[in-house]
């Protein structure tokens, strides 16, 4: 079982079907970053408590929104340009670099914040995918099907 988060996070990345889950979360406004948090602290089965939730939320949130999504946004704003313009295709392959850089740096703050949490003998308190889920309307049941598959092959 690993047990270094940004290691967990680019395996079960690599799984077939993960990364269009990732991407359906992420299109319905979850951050994946939390949501393979998520997979991984169940998966070590880590009791999930509102309070756990929140730090993790509280550690996810302004990261995300002062830092993963502005680039994010630039390197999707710059799509179209970049594919008649080398420059700007180059440009836009440093932001992408940027941007998984910074969620690096965001899987290694959420890991930080969770480095005293031990491993629980009940399965029964370690939702957290499902809470993390919550978050949004409708979740697409598909992707976290998929993603719990994942949670076996990592």
């Amino acid at each position: 079982m690993q047990t270094d988060l940004w290691n967990y996070c680019l395996k079960v990345y690599a799984l077939p079907g993960i990364e269009h889950a990732c991407l359906s979360l992420q299109n319905q406004g979850l951050d994946v970053c939390l949501v393979l948090c998520a997979t991984w602290l169940e998966q070590r089965r880590v009791a999930c408590d509102t309070t756990r939730l929140e730090c993790l939320s509280g550690c996810a949130e302004p990261w995300q929104r002062d830092v993963i999504q502005p680039l994010r946004q630039l390197r999707t704003q710059w799509r179209e340009a970049a594919l008649h313009d080398d420059e700007l295709s180059a440009l836009r392959g440093r932001i992408k670099g940027m941007e998984l850089e910074a969620e690096r740096a965001l899987i290694n703050r959420l890991e930080w914040a969770s480095l005293g949490w031990l491993p629980n003998q009940s399965q029964g308190d370690c939702d957290w995918l499902q809470r993390v889920a919550s978050r949004v309307e409708h979740p697409d049941h598909d992707a976290l099907q998929t993603l719990r598959a994942a949670m076996s092959h990592a």
